[in-house]
Parts: structure tokens; C-alpha cells; sequence
């Protein structure tokens, strides 16, 4: 939210000072949050200086663009955000801006003025641009408007109403300021240093010469008293810079690779969980305070609740952080303290930042803006701002846009500035934080000088150091210049003096290798507080240029280590270690500086005492002393050994194609060249492939230089041009380490037996390895056998039914079986690890047992993994099916980028850019250099060089195959796509595949899937390439668009070269198992025996021995396994190829040259677009073989075309339905009834539903149909999918294929002829695993459908045919299921072909029709028969009562007949009649 305050113009209002409120940090959304909120409180706006000119060329600031650099204004403001009703459209609909007289508040209500207090003493001044170094220099300090020279405030004059509360305080301001009046006058501020003339320190910078009398500052000022808001940003803010400090540490040791980080990450949580809870003791103190505004009592609450859950957190966190989990753990805590930053940050102002100026000939020329918060004096540490009485450097920088890009980077002051704010009351102690040894000078001469605070400081103490600056070397510096590198050399500044280093041309990574030394350096105050606290020294590196002045390339600080005259130079502090620095460019990283600082003390006896300076040894370099031999590192003769392979994907130099190339590698100033590609067309290899240099490398590895790889282009007339470079930062990973002779590996003496015990029979194979199996496992396995014996046997799969799909699907499961193991296996290591750590050296044992059993664990799940289609009950074991590794991510990543032997550099070129996005690391990549290095200490390695065959042109590269062009027939099979990035307006996208190799350019556009973002492709290509000139494979995803060109949804490059030559063997994967016939035929054109043999051939290892059948001896390591296969027709012959496979899927087993080779699998790949730079696009599973045309052609290629659905008919009878609910009222009678049809459908069909006729007036629930429905579907067995294909609407060009869940509905309705029918009830049956029916009505029960009770489960695909009661559902008034109904149903399932052979009738109809219902006569419409229904109605409900009424009724006639004629019997009987 944007607030202006403009000053009113006739032509154009001028924005006088802008504020921005950032609602985020004024309301919390929270559950226990509050609405925007501010005030009333006062905001100070910044902008820039009065300068009264016409035009301000700084108006943008304010605007609010950019840092203020002078204080403008304050306003006073409130917010508050109340919630609309909004269903008064009068309120919403209007966009006008009310404006209201708002009711006056009270002066006090932002707090009680107090009169604050800043002191400022500037103790150095250096570093001064020279542009500015002919004029006299002042500094100007402000704070507000108090100080500034233009319109400097005094007390700020208020008519002073005498409330009854305000009394003392006023009296108490004009007493005080009474008093001082007395002493002799009113205090009055000194806001800036006095005019002096700077000095030169070299051809760039300027210094003020204060020497030993420094300047100060005063200002008094009257704020509204808002500290408290202050200190708890001031509390924050320092919880927030211990851990980061704490941060950095951890995370400098884990990139030293220091023991331990883990301790420090412990200790940093430690730390900020304590800091935590002090600051819910500190935060909540002076409650009392009218002035504090609702969105102080908010916000403190929510920081409370905040830093009270990060206190937690921190302690929770702190018990998890283990030695590998602390990564990630480091992110969580990073998080923390973003957090920690964004509640720090206060948006209630109170007390304006000041201002320090350079001012030359009354020109502002610099400036630096100081937080006042950071400066803030308080009784209570932690409340102290972070500069408070301290000494602080400030580098002055240009204002506004003058300040951005590269300017800005330029110092134009350096400032050794001391400064103090707090309460005029609270001032005793505001020279506390200078160095001691002063006098101070006050202004005023005469009494009572004891208040006044001095105008400079004369230090009587001053002491003579020598600095010495070892400047080593730097490391991955900017390149500066359009060739990639750089001309670099150092200036350091310390004090008032500077000097460079020589300059080293031509590259990223100097070493100078030099020591600066500066004398005659005179600092002031006293000895043991120099110690404590030296001044820090500034490097700055630069490019040197012919033309020009240099280039600014980045700038770091250091602190010197101190050594006092009585101290002797002597470990642990002498001679310092050389530190790296990191260089920064701006606020980016820019490299390292590899450097050692000393401050020596020079003592009464002068220079004699100092520890000496050899002079230059090096008489070549002139009078340039090199770094001493204590602090230098410790120097071996290395050599390098750079094999040199090729080069690829050049891009154009200067528009001209690279067509000569040649590699130059340096390192530490020596080098050597490739040989020259003379046609980089025909073949970019090279043919001398191995060259070594020798070269002087410090013992400790983390001190290597980095090593530099440039490309350059031959051109005629001898001219080369700098085609691209590479810095190589470490060579640890280069250096060569014999291998350790202990390891259980190496042990070459005596057989180890390493048995593959068929667990199924032969053709089932399954590998399995049992190193020294113990006594307790054989027993296991003797267990095993009996238990499996009573199992009931697994059936096996059908051999003709699977296909490449359902050793697939099957590997999908394991795959997912393997990460949720993992999963569980860290939680285990972690418990292990604190263990471990408890229990010290028994836990070595332990390590050993441990390593072990994983493996049991591993073998046991291959055992327990086969996978089938039996789902039906959890418990029962998978039929074995063999699998293929599915890797959830890229081979690459699995197998360390197939980089063993050989490596690739990409080069980059140019410049880097000056704003972080103008040049990514991507757009630099100019090619790629394929090539490796191996680095050891110089005599070389005695086993090597005595081995067979040992051949010293190649060195350390025993072995490597040869690089000359080769043809190889590469077929990439695609299988599908996951998570597409959508490509069209409907969400969807037509995927299809392309594939780019070489000159080869195949686009299969025809065979696109319609609006799929998880298409099924199963294609196999066939692309001949001849290495190395294509090998760079490109795997894309387009989607096809019926008008206009195909968008590109992502792709994937693989390089193939580097795959062919690994020693992992990636170009064909090995199976699991080797079979000749079936699903699970081998694939590759070399058998299980041949690539062995030519294994053991080239890593020179004895073997393979064959024999006896079944068994095979590898150096020490012999495998056994069956030994006979089966052919198609059932014939068994005897062969070596299952042991021989055995040997080659455990080859990481063979002493010295082991390596796990690639198993067959399927990997997964993210597709990347380049306009949407590191976001995935979706994921693409694949695998490529590469078979050399100059062997036996393989095979055809494997079949792995998507299943075709089977089209299957699903028949049922819906025969008698039971205890229906009634939901008619019968119009005459007010009976119960229901008119039941049943109407059933299949899942995704919805459209195709079948009801039956209507049983009409069933009073009972029973409902009699006999009616039949046909439903014909297309059903995928493998992944339980009905595949339906329709248009998605009228437009649409083609039928998109849908796959889903294959499930009938069954719902019962109550037919009505003039509303709508009523929905009584349904169930939906999942046709592979549905309820059996029940066997009667009564029988069948509503938690049959619901699982409540244990039901079989049954698939139709397996029993084909089903009868059954059902019980249907509906959910009442409160959402609970309740039973409505139940349905007596026959389901049968016929394929297409059977049901051509016998067909039947829909409904009731011919052929094999069903016979007509028996129903109760009352079914049929009553008006049509109303006799007949009346009788049924009379009849059966009330015949009882009909009888009991007839009975009394003829009572009742005789009882009235009695009566009737009893007068005329008496009179008769009287009379005698």
C-alpha cells in the first residue's frame, strides 16, 4: 500500500517523500491471526536531498524507487481493515475513495517525547575515490532533521497545554535544559567534522589525515519514546545473526570436509532455542505503556507464539540432526531463519535511520545510511543494537541510479565510525565502546565542562605495526574480458596505505604467491585492545587492461592475526594459516582469496625483534618477496596425467566455425597441449590420447589449485582464438588412491563359494548370493522348506499369457516395495548411528554384522518379489515372474554419469554478466570436452607400473578401449510418459515421440495419442550412429497440433558415447535371467559366456574356468547355479550360461576390477523445455541398446507395443429383488407400495444403462424381473482397466481413450408416473474383487457391502460365472449408510468369441429367452381391474378383521331380532296364545 504526501503545484504535484506498508507485515493470517492493523504511529519517509535545484535528479526516490538517502518527512497514520457486509451491493460495487474528517487524537498517544542523545566520533577516513580528492572534506551525520545544515531543527517549539498529567515532564524538560544553560549555554549540536584536505594513499583512493586528533559528532534530538518496539526487533535480529553465523560455520565445515558438523549444528539449535526463550522473558516487559498501539499488542503476541515454536522446534530438531541427515536438516534451519528476518523487521517506526555525508565544496557527494535501531543504547545486553558503542566500517556509495550496476561497486569512502544513541539521561557511559588512551577536547572553554561532550579526541597512545599481507593465490575469479578470463591482480588497503600484487595474465586462478609488506603503520589506543580487535583489511582485485583503467572484479575483507611486541611469533597463532576469503562482486560471489594476514607489533627495539623476511629468493621476479616458507603450504612434486578423448558440440566463434582445435590445460603455471584435431568435422578425437606435466601441488588437497581446460581454434598465419574454458575447482576427486590391500575384496587367496540355489524350478531362475552363510541361516532355510511345503503351491503363471508387460508391471511393484524399504532402512540407521555413537568400539563389530545383514535382508526380498496378477488375496505369495530393474530416476545418476574413466567438461565463454539473469550458466556452454585427469605424487605407484601388460604411454589408463570412429546400431525403446505438461486449451496434449541423433531425424507423428498426459507409447527405434561424431541423443516429447507447427513439451538429451565405453557396460542391460524363448528372451547378441570371457579378457583377470556343469571359477570367486535349460519344446540341455550370467550380475564381487554392470532396466527420465528453464515437463521411461555393427547383428527388436484390450461380454440376470423399502402412499387406501425397476450399467458407460420392466405395486419389497442386460467391454487384464474411446464432444477431431476401474452398478428405482422416479438404493461391485453373494435373502446382510464382516472375495474373471443376493445401499438424513434393498443377480462373463457362439436375448427375448415373471396379480394397475384389486387388498390385509366384524355383526342382528320379538313372545306366553 502505497502513501504519498505531494506538494501541491499548478503545473504537476511533486511527490515530497512515499511510503510503502506491506500488509503481510501488518496482519497475520493465521488461525490465531488478526487483520491489517497500524498505528497510530508515525512513519518517516526518505527520499533525496534539498538541494533546491531546478530539477532533482534523484526525484525518483521519492517515488519510493530505490534507498532514500536523506530523511524527508514523517506522517502520522492509523489503519484499520473492517469486513464488508457484502450483500450490500452499494458497498461492493463502488471504487470511490471516501474522505472523513477523522476525530483528533492526543499528542501522547505515539508515546512521550523524549530527548535523545547521538554521539559520533570518526576515527579513519580512507578509501577516498580521487575524483573527490582536491577539495577540502566534511561529514555531515544526521538524524531526522536534526543535524542537517539546510534545515537543521531545534527543540521542537510546541504550545505546551499544562494537562494535569503532562506537569513533570515539562518541568523536568525545561529544568534540565536549565541547568546546562547555567553550565554555560544551551548545548548545541556539532553535526559535522571539520573541512580537511585529503591526502593521497595511491593512484586511485585518497585518505583525511586524522591522525591522532579524531573528529566528533553530537545531536540532540526529540523523539516519541518507541524503544520497545526497537529492542524486540533488536532481540530478533541478534537471535538471527548468531545463527547465521552459525549456519555459514556448518556450512563451511561440511564443504572442508571438516570432522564433526553435526556437533556444530547441534550447538547452533542449542543457541537459538535458548536466544528463544530469553526473548519471552525480555519481549513482554514495560506492559504499561498507553502509547501501545493494537498492532503492538498483535504482533507481540504473534512473535511470541512464533519464537516460543521455533524455541521448540530448534530442541525437537536438535535430537534429529545425525551426521547424515544434517543437509537437510540445514535447509529446515534455514527456513527458520527467513522467518526470524521477516518478524525482525518492524513497520511501525519510530526513531528515523541516520544519515552520515561526504561532502565536498558543499557538494553531497557519498552517503551511508545507519538503521537507528542498530545504534540504540539499552541497560539490558540483548536489547543493545549490534553497532551501539561499537567501532563500525562503512563503505560510502553514490545515491540513487548513480549507485546501481558497476558504479555501485566502486567504495567512495571508507569509514572507521564509532557511534551512540540513547536517552539524554542515560549518556554517562557514551564513550565506553572507544578504543582507550584519548583526551577528550570540548568546545566551550570555562566550568563545569563535565556535561559537555568533547568535539574530537586527542589519543596520547599511539603503537608502530608492521602488516604483512601473504597473498597466496585466488581461485574461480569473474571473467572480466571477452576471452573467459582475466588479467587479475590485488590491491590491499590497510589504514592509509595500499599495494598490489604483481599482475598474472590470462587467467581465473592466479597464484601470486607473494608477500606485501607494509611499514611505518601507526595505530592509536591501547596494545591489548588492537589484539582483541584489529581494523580490518580490504583486498580488491582487479583486471588489468591495456587500455584503460582497470576493471573492478570483486572485494573481500580480513581480519589480521595480531602479535604484540612481548608475545613471541611461535604456534598455535604464528606462523597464521593461509584462510580462503570469499570475494564478492556486488552482492554476488566472485571467487576465493587464499591469503594469511599478520600485524606485528614493532617493540622499543624497532624492526630487529620482528621475525625475519627472507629476501627474494627469486631473483627473476625482480624485488617481489614470495609468501614465507612456514605459511606457504608444504609443496610435492605432482604429476598429471590428462587423457584426452574429444570434443563435441562446439558452437561458432565469432561466426566461424571451430575447425582445428587444440586443448591447453594449466595448472599452478604448468601445462600441457593436446595434440591438434586437424578436421573437427570428420573426427573430433584425438589421436594422441594420453600427455602428463609435473607440477609443484600443496600436500594438503583442500589448498589445490583449480586446474584450467581452454579450447582454442587454429587459425592460418599461426592466430588462435579462445574457443571456450573450464576451471576444474577441486582435483580431489582426480587425485589417485591405491587401492586398499585390507578390504575383503581384495582377498585373493583361497576360493570364495558363491552359490545360486534355484529357488523355482530351472526355466524360473532366480539369482541369489550367499556369502558364508551362518549356522542360524541354515537352519532358517531348513525351516523355509518344510513351511513351504505344507503352503499350498503357488500356481505358476502362465507362460503364454505374460508378455514384456507384466514383467514390467511386476518390477513397478518391487520398485515401489524397495523405496518404502529404504524409507524404513534410514529410520533404522539412525537409531543405529546414535547407538554406535554411545557405544564406541564395540560398535566396529557391530558395523561389520550390520553390512551383512542388509544383504541377507536384500536377497530375501528378491526372493519374496515376483509379482503376477493375484491380487485377490494380500497375504498369498506372488507368482514369480522375472523383472527388470525400474530405476525411478536417470541411469546416469545411478551409475555416477558413467563417468569412471572418462569425463566431461562443459566449456563456457564470455563474460560473465554484470545482473545476476542476463547470462545463465547454460547459455555460456559453448561445448564439451570429454577427456579425464589422474593426479598422484611423482614416483609412480610401484603396482602399476610392474603389472602385465603394463603399457607406459598410457600411464594410469591401463586399458581404455581406442577412439577412433566406430558404427553402432542404437535402438531406443520408449515405453511411456508420466505427468505431461499440458499443451492445449482443454489441459490435455497429443503427445508423440521424436528423436534426434546425429543426422537422424525421426518424428513419429502419425502414431500421436489423442489428449493423453500419461500416454502409453511402447515403440521401439533403430538408429545406426557412428560414435564419436553423433552421440549426443535426443529423446522429445512434441504435441501434435492439427493446425500450425508442434509444440515442443520437453525433451531429454542422453550421451551415448560416454555409455558405450563405460566400464559399467551399459550398452545392452543383463537380465535376471537367461532364457531362449518367451517373455524373457535375452536380448543382447553376445550370450551370458561371451561377455564374461571378455570381461575377465580385458580387466586381465583369470578366468572364466568352467566346469564341473553348473559351476564357474572368476579370480577367487566361484559361482554355481543350474546348469540345464528348456528350450519351446520342452527339451532340457545342459549349459553354462546361468552361472556364467551369475558371475556377470555379481562382477562388482571380482577383486580389483568389479564394478556392478547394468541390469536390464527401464529408466526414468524428467523432460526439460529450454523455454522453461528447470522445470521438469513430465517424465519419460526408456531404456537404449547399443549393439557395435562389427559384431553379430542382434536380434529383432523386442516387442513392447502397448496391450490391446480384449473385448469380453458381461451378461446379467437380474432375477427377484427383496425387502425394497416402500416409498408410495396408495391414493385410496394410504397403503404402503413400491413400482421396483432395477437399473445396472458399467463404470465409464454410464450413457448405455439398461433398466428392467417395472414390477408394479409390490406391498411386500419383492419384486420378480427374470430380466437379462448384455454389456460388451474392452478389458486391459493386465492393469484391471475397461478402455472406452469416445469423442470428447461434437468438435473434436478424434476418440480419446480413457482406462477405467471395471465396475458394474446395480440401483434399484421406484417408478413414478408423473414425478420423477425415486433413487431407493445401489451397489457398485468391482469386477476383480467383489463380495460373494449370498446364498438366500435372509443371509444377505448391508455389512457385506460395507466390509464390516470377512466376505470371500471373488473376481468374474476368474469364476466367470456368479449367482447371488446382494444387498443395495442409500444414505439417510445423517450421511450413514442404510440397507434399502436387496437383488438376487446372475453375472457371467463370456470373451467376444464365446458369445458369438451362443448368443442370447436382451430382456426376455429370443434366443435363450428368459421366462415371464410369476408376479402377484395386484401388479397390475388398479384402475385397470379394480375389483381384482380390491379383493387382493381386502383379502389379504384384513381378513381377520372382516370375519371378527361379520361375526359381531350377526350378533349384534340377533341380539336386535331378540329383542324385537321378546315383547310378542311374553305377551304370547302371558296370554297363552
Amino acid at each position: 500500500m502505497k502513501v504519498q504526501i505531494r506538494d501541491s503545484d499548478k503545473v504537476n504535484d511533486v511527490a515530497i517523500g512515499t511510503h510503502f506498508i506491506d500488509l503481510r507485515k501488518i496482519s497475520n493470517d493465521g488461525d490465531k491471526g488478526f487483520l491489517p492493523t497500524l498505528g497510530p504511529a508515525w512513519v518517516n519517509m526518505y527520499g533525496s536531498t534539498r538541494n533546491y535545484t531546478l530539477l532533482d535528479e534523484h526525484q525518483d526516490l521519492n517515488e519510493g524507487l530505490g534507498e532514500g538517502v536523506s530523511f524527508r518527512a514523517r506522517l502520522m497514520l492509523g489503519l484499520a481493515v473492517e469486513i464488508l457486509d457484502t450483500s450490500n451491493p452499494e458497498l461492493t460495487s463502488s471504487t470511490e475513495v471516501q474522505v472523513e474528517q477523522a476525530t483528533p487524537v492526543s499528542d501522547s498517544c505515539t508515546g512521550k517525547m523524549e530527548e535523545f542523545f547521538l554521539f559520533g566520533a570518526f576515527l579513519e577516513a580512507s578509501m577516498i575515490d580521487r575524483k573527490n580528492g582536491d577539495k577540502p572534506i566534511t561529514f555531515e551525520v544526521t538524524i531526522g532533521n536534526y543535524g542537517n545544515q539546510v534545515d537543521g531543527m531545534s527543540r521542537p517549539q510546541r504550545p505546551r497545554k499544562k494537562e494535569s498529567g503532562d506537569e513533570e515532564e515539562v518541568d523536568l524538560i525545561q529544568n534540565s535544559s536549565d541547568d546546562e544553560g547555567d553550565e554555560g549555554g544551551d548545548l548545541v549540536s556539532v553535526s559535522s567534522s571539520p573541512p580537511m584536505r585529503p591526502q593521497v594513499t595511491d593512484r586511485n583512493y585518497f585518505h583525511l589525515p586524522y591522525l591522532d586528533r579524531k573528529p566528533c559528532i553530537y545531536i540532540k534530538s526529540w523523539w516519541q519514546d518507541q524503544r520497545r518496539r526497537l529492542y524486540n526487533a533488536n532481540i530478533m535480529d541478534r537471535i538471527a545473526d548468531k545463527l547465521e553465523e552459525g549456519l555459514n560455520d556448518v556450512q563451511e565445515m561440511i564443504k572442508t570436509e571438516k570432522s564433526y558438523p553435526e556437533r556444530r549444528l547441534r550447538g547452533v539449535l542449542e543457541e537459538l532455542s535458548c536466544g528463544c526463550y530469553r526473548f519471552l522473558s525480555l519481549a513482554d516487559k514495560d506492559q504499561s505503556q498507553s502509547s501501545r498501539t493494537r498492532l503492538d499488542k498483535e504482533r507481540l503476541k504473534s512473535c511470541m507464539r512464533e519464537l516460543e515454536s521455533m524455541g521448540q522446534q530448534a530442541k525437537a530438531l536438535r535430537a534429529q540432526v545425525k551426521r547424515h541427515t544434517v543437509r537437510d536438516k540445514l535447509k529446515l534451519v534455514q527456513n527458520i531463519l527467513q522467518k526470524l528476518r521477516f518478524l525482525a523487521d518492524e513497520p511501525q517506526h519510530s526513531i528515523p535511520d541516520v544519515f552520515i555525508w561526504m561532502m565536498s565544496n558543499n557538494k553531497r557527494i557519498a552517503y551511508a545510511r545507519v538503521p537507528s535501531k542498530d545504534v540504540l543504547f539499552s541497560i539490558v545486553e540483548e536489547e543493545v543494537g549490534k553497532d551501539c558503542a561499537k567501532v563500525k566500517t562503512l563503505f560510502l556509495k553514490l545515491p540513487g541510479k548513480r549507485g546501481f550496476g558497476s558504479a555501485g561497486w566502486t567504495v567512495q569512502a571508507k569509514l572507521e565510525l564509532y557511534l551512540w544513541l540513547g536517552l539524554n539521561k542515560q549518556r554517562k557511559d557514551f564513550l565506553c565502546g572507544l578504543p582507550c588512551g584519548f583526551e577528550e577536547v570540548k568546545a566551550a572553554q570555562g566550568l563545569g565542562l563535565q556535561s559537555f561532550p568533547p568535539i574530537s579526541l586527542c589519543y596520547t597512545k599511539k603503537q608502530a605495526f608492521q602488516l604483512r599481507a601473504h597473498m597466496y593465490q585466488a581461485r574461480s575469479l569473474f571473467a572480466a574480458d571477452s576471452s573467459g578470463l582475466s588479467d587479475p591482480f590485488a590491491r590491499v588497503f590497510f589504514i592509509t596505505q595500499s599495494q598490489c600484487t604483481e599482475v598474472l595474465n590470462e587467467t581465473l586462478c592466479p597464484t601470486w604467491d607473494q608477500m606485501l609488506v607494509f611499514d611505518n603503520l601507526e595505530l592509536y589506543g591501547e596494545a591489548h585492545e588492537l589484539r582483541d580487535d584489529p581494523p580490518i583489511i580490504v583486498i580488491e582485485i582487479y583486471d588489468q587492461d591495456t587500455m584503460g583503467k582497470a576493471d573492478f572484479m570483486g572485494r573481500t575483507f580480513a581480519k589480521p592475526v595480531v602479535k604484540m611486541a612481548d608475545e613471541d611469533y611461535c604456534p598455535p597463532r604464528f606462523p597464521p594459516q593461509l584462510e580462503y576469503y570469499q570475494i564478492y562482486r556486488g552482492n554476488a560471489t566472485a571467487g576465493d582469496l587464499l591469503a594469511a594476514f599478520e600485524l606485528l607489533q614493532i617493540g622499543p627495539a624497532g624492526k630487529a625483534d620482528l621475525p625475519p623476511i627472507n629476501g627474494p629468493a627469486d631473483t627473476d621476479r625482480g624485488p617481489i618477496m614470495p609468501v614465507p616458507l612456514g605459511i606457504r603450504p608444504v609443496l610435492s612434486k605432482y604429476r598429471i596425467e590428462v587423457l584426452f578423448w574429444g570434443l563435441r558440440d562446439l558452437k561458432r566463434v565469432n561466426l566461424a566455425q571451430v575447425d582445428r582445435p587444440r586443448v591447453d590445460i594449466e595448472c599452478a603455471g604448468r601445462g600441457v597441449q593436446s595434440s591438434l584435431i586437424h578436421n573437427y568435422k570428420k573426427n573430433p578425437n584425438f589421436n594422441t590420447l594420453v600427455k602428463w606435466f609435473e607440477v609443484d601441488l600443496p600436500e594438503n588437497e583442500l589448498l589445490h589449485p583449480p586446474l584450467n581446460i581452454r579450447v582454442v581454434d587454429c587459425r592460418a598465419f599461426g592466430r588462435y582464438t579462445l574457443v571456450g574454458s573450464h576451471a576444474v575447482s577441486s582435483l580431489r576427486r582426480f587425485i589417485y588412491r591405491p587401492p586398499d590391500r585390507s578390504s575383503p575384496n581384495w582377498n585373493t587367496t583361497g576360493e570364495i563359494v558363491i552359490n545360486m540355489e534355484p529357488e523355482a524350478p530351472v526355466k524360473k531362475l532366480e539369482t541369489m548370493v550367499k556369502l558364508d552363510a551362518t549356522e542360524e541361516e541354515k537352519d532358517k532355510k531348513k525351516k523355509k522348506k518344510k513351511g513351504t511345503a505344507e503352503e499350498p503351491e503357488e500356481e505358476e503363471p502362465d507362460e503364454s499369457m505374460l508378455d514384456w508387460w507384466s514383467k514390467y508391471f511386476a518390477s513397478i511393484d518391487t520398485m515401489k516395495e524397495h523405496l518404502k524399504h529404504q524409507e524404513v532402512a534410514a529410520v533404522d540407521a539412525e537409531d543405529k548411528e546414535e547407538m554406535d555413537s554411545t557405544e564406541g568400539p564395540k560398535g566396529h563389530m557391530k558395523g561389520k554384522e550390520k553390512a551383512k545383514a542388509p544383504k541377507e535382508e536384500k536377497k530375501k526380498k528378491v526372493q519374496n518379489h515376483g509379482q503376477g496378477q493375484g491380487l485377490e488375496v494380500p497375504e498369498k505369495k506372488k507368482p514369480k515372474i522375472d523383472e527388470l530393474k525400474v530405476y525411478p530416476k536417470e541411469l546416469e545418476t545411478e551409475f555416477d554419469n558413467f563417468e569412471d574413466w572418462l569425463h566431461t567438461f562443459n566449456l563456457l565463454r564470455g563474460k560473465i554478466g554484470d545482473d545476476e539473469d542476463s547470462s545463465t550458466e547454460e547459455e555460456r556452454i559453448v561445448g564439451r570436452f570429454k577427456g579425464s585427469l589422474c593426479v598422484y605424487k611423482v614416483p609412480l605407484p610401484e603396482d602399476i607400473s610392474r603389472e602385465a601388460g603394463y603399457d607406459p604411454t598410457y600411464g594410469m589408463f591401463q586399458g581404455i578401449p581406442s577412439n577412433d570412429p566406430i558404427n553402432v546400431l542404437v535402438r531406443v525403446y520408449v515405453v511411456r510418459a508420466t505427468d505431461l505438461h499440458p499443451a492445449d486449451i482443454n489441459g490435455k496434449a497429443d503427445p508423440y515421440i521424436a528423436i534426434r541423433l546425429g543426422k537422424t531425424d525421426i518424428r513419429d507423428k502419425e502414431n500421436y495419442i489423442s489428449k493423453q498426459l500419461n500416454p502409453v507409447f511402447g515403440k521401439s527405434f533403430d538408429i545406426e550412429a557412428s560414435f564419436p561424431m553423433e552421440s549426443m541423443l535426443t529423446v522429445a516429447v512434441y504435441d501434435w497440433d492439427l493446425v500450425g507447427t508442434d509444440d515442443l513439451i520437453g525433451e531429454t538429451k542422453i550421451d551415448l558415447e560416454n555409455r558405450y565405453y563405460s566400464k559399467h557396460r551399459a550398452t545392452c542391460g543383463i537380465a535376471q535371467t537367461y532364457s531362449i524363448h518367451g517373455y524373457n528372451i535375452w536380448r543382447d547378441p553376445m550370450k551370458p559366456t561371451q561377455i564374461l570371457s571378455q570381461l575377465c579378457k580385458e580387466g586381465k583377470v583369470d578366468g572364466p574356468h568352467f566346469g564341473p556343469p553348473g559351476r564357474v571359477k572368476v579370480a577367487n570367486r566361484v559361482f554355481t547355479g543350474p546348469s540345464e535349460i528348456e528350450d519351446e519344446n520342452g527339451q532340457r540341455k545342459t549349459t553354462d550360461e546361468h552361472v556364467a550370467l551369475a558371475a556377470l550380475r555379481h562382477w562388482e564381487d571380482i577383486p580389483r576390477v568389479g564394478c556392478p554392470l547394468v541390469p536390464e532396466h527401464v529408466e526414468t527420465r524428467p523432460l526439460l523445455n529450454p523455454d522453461k528453464p528447470g522445470i521438469e515437463q513430465g517424465r519419460l521411461e526408456l531404456w537404449v541398446d547399443m549393439f557395435p555393427m562389427d559384431m553379430p547383428a542382434p536380434g529383432t527388436p523386442l516387442d513392447i507395443s502397448p496391450r490391446k484390450p480384449k473385448k469380453y461380454e458381461l451378461r446379467v440376470i437380474v432375477w427377484n429383488t427383496d425387502e425394497v423399502v416402500l416409498e408410495d402412499d396408495d391414493f385410496f387406501t394410504g397403503e404402503k407400495s413400491s413400482d421396483i425397476f432395477v437399473r445396472g450399467w458399467l463404470k465409464g458407460q454410464q450413457e448405455d444403462k439398461q433398466d428392467t420392466d417395472v414390477h408394479y405395486h409390490s406391498l411386500t419389497g419383492e419384486g420378480n424381473f427374470n430380466w437379462r442386460y448384455l454389456f460388451p467391454f474392452d478389458y486391459l487384464a493386465a492393469e484391471e482397466k475397461i478402455v472406452i474411446s469416445k469423442k470428447e464432444s461434437m468438435f473434436s477431431w478424434d476418440e480419446t481413450e480413457y482406462k477405467i476401474p471395471a465396475r458394474l452398478t446395480l440401483q434399484i428405482w421406484d417408478a413414478d408416473h408423473f414425478s420423477a422416479d425415486d433413487f431407493l438404493g445401489a451397489i457398485e461391485l468391482d469386477l476383480n474383487r467383489f463380495p460373494r453373494g449370498a446364498k438366500t435373502a435372509k443371509q444377505c446382510s448391508m455389512e457385506m457391502a460395507t466390509g464390516e464382516v470377512e466376505v470371500p472375495l471373488v473376481s468374474i474373471f476368474k469364476q466367470k460365472r456368479v449367482k447371488g443376493w446382494w444387498p443395495l445401499l442409500a444414505r439417510n438424513e445423517n450421511d450413514e449408510f442404510e440397507l434399502t434393498g436387496k437383488v438376487e443377480a446372475e453375472l457371467h462373463l463370456l470373451t467376444a468369441e464365446e458369445a458369438e457362439k451362443n448368443p442370447v436375448g436382451l430382456a426376455r427375448n429370443e434366443p435363450d429367452p428368459l421366462e415371464k415373471p410369476n408376479r402377484p396379480d395386484t401388479a397390475f394397475v388398479w384402475f385397470l381391474n379394480p375389483l381384482k384389486s380390491i379383493k387382493y387388498l381386502i383379502c389379504t390385509r384384513y381378513k381377520w378383521l372382516i370375519i371378527k366384524i361379520v361375526l359381531a355383526l350377526l350378533g349384534l342382528l340377533m341380539l336386535a331380532l331378540f329383542l324385537y320379538s321378546l315383547p310378542g313372545y311374553m305377551v304370547k306366553k302371558l296370554l297363552g296364545a
